[in-house]
């Protein structure tokens, strides 16, 4: 396999093996020096160069960027400190009603759920969660859960336990024959799976940095379809969520017009100038190519696992697996198997008795050996 990233872009990538961009991921080097940057600028010399006008304007390359990333408008897009904060935000602008439920499932990271939960508890609205099927979520089973007072389809594109992937278009048309909405959790996709919002119409997207984005703590973005965002009030609001920032006054909030009404206060905005940098980066990559290059490293790993008569417990159809493999051995504890294997300096994270490996773009064909070869290791010593 050829490398599509240089060792420059991620210089620790060399250093050990780390199979865990579904945990944090490495982050682009020129991210990580853009903060720096930004940081040493501010702690130096305070407002002097991140004026007024730096500050009101400094989202707009993220916007730029992250729309790029999804097929979107720029003005679809509104920067955040975090994936969960920018969803809670939208869930209290939603507020499903006491005769209306929202709709997701028993597996999903929690965070894409609890501002949900934290606004039925408000509201009185129901909270549905498909169940899962040996450790598979059989989008059937989400559908059938969606009727006429369904106000929300809230889901993550992946994953983040099995690595499975969702049809946002068939999901999408079977929400919005409810006129139900469908919220995207994609903090486990974007970056390494290619998202097109307008060919698979979501009514909201939202993605954390620092998984597949290669990028920092501390910073997120959301698209929000016009249709949507032009009748929301946001949830949270603050001193920038008047159209004029700089106009103080706590008399009225006049809000500014498409997403960015849902950018409400100061942040650490190096942490978005980072993302900035890492989405052009991936972007200039080509999502596509990590997405093919992820999936020969991930093709890797499972053959390998196979091999050694491990349990893949990750989905394999190609429409509905992703990079991120889970598996065990049988009367082997997967802990002890991720302990060894964080000795010899291979990085992978445990999920529900199951090891999770997330190959991602800076990795190589030789990492998936190494880790293979550091599993036999382990089991004969275990």
């Amino acid at each position: 396999m050829k490398p599509i990233v240089s060792e420059k872009d991620f210089p620790t990538a060399a250093k050990f093996v780390y199979l865990n961009a579904a945990n944090v991921a490495l982050m682009y080097r020129g991210a990580e020096q853009v903060i720096k940057e930004w940081v040493s600028d501010v702690a130096q010399y305070g407002s002097n160069n991140f004026d007024e006008h730096a500050e009101e304007n400094v989202f707009k390359d993220l916007h730029r960027a992250a729309a790029h990333l999804i097929n979107a408008a720029a003005d679809d897009i509104a920067a955040g400190s975090s994936a969960t904060e920018l969803l809670c935000s939208l869930a209290w602008a939603v507020s499903p009603g006491k005769d209306q439920n929202v709709v997701s499932t028993e597996i999903v990271f929690p965070s894409t759920v609890y501002p949900w939960q934290r606004v039925a508890n408000s509201t009185g609205c129901e909270i549905r969660l498909a169940k899962e099927k040996n450790n598979f979520m059989h989008t059937d089973d989400i559908i059938a859960l969606i009727d006429q007072h369904t106000a929300v389809v809230c889901i993550s594109h992946v994953e983040y336990g099995n690595g499975q992937t969702f049809d946002l278009q068939l999901l999408a048309e079977a929400a919005h024959e409810h006129d139900a909405l469908l919220v995207v959790d994609a903090t486990q996709s974007a970056g390494a799976i290619p998202i097109d919002v307008q060919a698979s119409p979501v009514d909201a997207l939202i993605s954390g940095a620092y998984k597949w984005l290669c990028g920092p703590f501390g910073a997120a973005f959301m698209y929000v379809a016009p249709h949507l965002s032009e009748k929301l009030e946001p949830g949270l609001v603050g001193f920038r969520s008047h159209k004029n920032m700089w106009d103080l006054d706590a008399s009225r909030i006049d809000y500014p017009q498409g997403t960015q009404k849902f950018e409400f206060s100061t942040m650490a905005f190096g942490c978005a100038v980072g993302l900035t940098r890492a989405i052009d980066f991936l972007n200039e990559v080509g999502v596509e190519n990590i997405f093919q290059y992820n999936r020969q490293l991930a093709d890797r790993l499972i053959t390998g696992l196979r091999s050694r008569d491990a349990v893949i417990t990750s989905p394999l159809d190609d429409q509905d697996r992703s990079s991120i493999i889970t598996a065990y051995f049988e009367n082997i504890d997967s802990k002890e198997i991720i302990k060894g294997l964080k000795a010899a300096q291979v990085f992978v994270s445990s999920r529900a008795g199951a090891i999770r490996f997330s190959p991602h773009l800076y990795n190589t064909a030789e990492d998936t050996d190494s880790a293979l070869a550091e599993i036999d290791n382990c089991i004969a010593q275990l």
